[in-house]
């Protein structure tokens, strides 16, 4: 396959003819020119332009190449120019998908939702759930847009970008008093019945770990896979659930619960947004993900505008 570079040295020998000129032109030495031109001279086997006493004039291949090469550079500069078609959210109908686990869906989507439709975007959203090993090859592929959670075996060469940090927190029931105190201390988190919820972003394996370090045990109650009952359950029973903190949050404005420090220590995460770097210059992409940056990047929450 010919060297696309060396276009523009054989354009450039037929219109000046000469190396030293040719040379000029390109803004090159003399002696790359007639490099570049013994390269053209091998890929098509022919001497493509002799020397005469009116100059290096062309073969009679070069003649015969010479308008399908210059279409071809005429393209090339073409397209080198062509900027990518500005992408307007208010009239596209364009698709996103996105991978998020159902607590990614209570966090991010009503925020991005509300943000849309306040600013009359006709973009749609939709979200997908699949298993954390198939991420980064839908991301390569395009299948899905974004990705949005606690995703640490994400590497290279998906993107990343952190949004927030995040931490986890107890809840119970509004009224949960153990001899008039409300507080819920450690002797207390031991002695309690616990929910424990098995789906992807939930955590329960760092919380299990952590506990399992610190030689504690929960006695668990009640296993979901899925955050969906977990508000109705906390606010009538005496069960514990540690979730993660904004999580908490949405189901205290719901729910008649109260929200208490984790009284072991169990490390926070990164929630980041991830993408594929194949579309980082795509422009429906580059739109939402400084979107999503805007809204939900923490210190720029309620910025965006775009």
């Amino acid at each position: 396959m010919i060297d696309l570079n060396l276009l523009p040295v054989f354009e450039a020998m037929v219109q000046e003819q000469n190396v030293t000129m040719a040379a000029k032109r390109m803004g090159i030495t003399q002696s790359a020119l007639s490099n570049a031109l013994g390269r053209l001279r091998t890929y098509f086997e022919d001497p493509l332009f002799v020397k005469t006493r009116q100059g290096m004039l062309p073969t009679p291949r070069a003649l015969e190449l010479a308008g399908p090469l210059r279409d071809a550079m005429t393209l090339m500069r073409a397209a080198a120019a062509q900027k990518s078609k500005a992408f307007d959210p208010s009239t596209s109908n364009r698709a996103f998908r996105i991978y998020m686990t159902d607590v990614g869906e209570m966090v991010f989507l009503p925020g991005l939702m509300k943000h849309l439709r306040a600013k009359g975007f006709s973009v749609q959203i939709e979200t997908a759930q699949l298993d954390s090993a198939d991420v980064a090859e839908q991301l390569t592929s395009g299948e899905i847009d974004f990705a949005i959670g606690y995703l640490p075996d994400l590497g290279k060469p998906v993107a990343e970008a952190s949004l927030f940090r995040e931490h986890y927190v107890c809840m119970t029931r509004k009224d949960y008093t153990e001899n008039g105190a409300n507080k819920l201390t450690l002797k207390r988190f031991l002695a309690a019945s616990h929910v424990l919820i098995s789906s992807m972003g939930s955590g329960h394996q760092i919380i299990e770990r952590t506990l399992n370090a610190s030689g504690f045990q929960r006695n668990v109650a009640l296993r979901v896979p899925h955050f969906l009952v977990i508000p109705r359950i906390i606010a009538d029973t005496d069960l514990v659930v540690t979730v993660p903190a904004r999580v908490a949050e949405t189901f205290a404005d719901q729910t008649e619960v109260r929200v208490h420090p984790v009284p072991v220590p169990i490390p926070s995460f990164d929630v980041s947004l991830f993408w594929h770097p194949r579309f980082v210059k795509d422009p429906p992409i580059q739109w939402l993900r400084e979107l999503m940056l805007a809204l939900f990047q923490e210190g720029k929450g309620k910025k965006a505008s775009t």
